[in-house]
């Protein structure tokens, strides 16, 4: 009986399951990688068109509130 249980614990997963099933899931798990990289990718283009476009609808005065510039070291 010990045998038995010995070899049982020594059946891995990969055995389980085949090395179709194996090499599928892999396949799978790299291609949904990627999809999340793609779109990581296209959301931070997208802040960044929405960050320019904001930057380029802002009025004078809001230019000159976030500006660092101090008149007085101008005169």
């Amino acid at each position: 009986m010990k045998k038995k249980q010995q070899e049982d614990k020594a059946l891995t997963l990969k055995d389980a399951l085949g090395e179709d099933l194996l090499k599928k899931l892999k396949e799978t798990k790299k291609e949904l990688e990627e999809q999340e990289q793609k779109q990581k990718a296209e959301a931070e283009q997208k802040k960044r068109e929405e960050r320019k476009k904001r930057e380029k609808n802002k009025s004078f005065e809001e230019l000159l509130k976030e500006s660092d510039l101090d008149w007085r070291n101008f005169k």
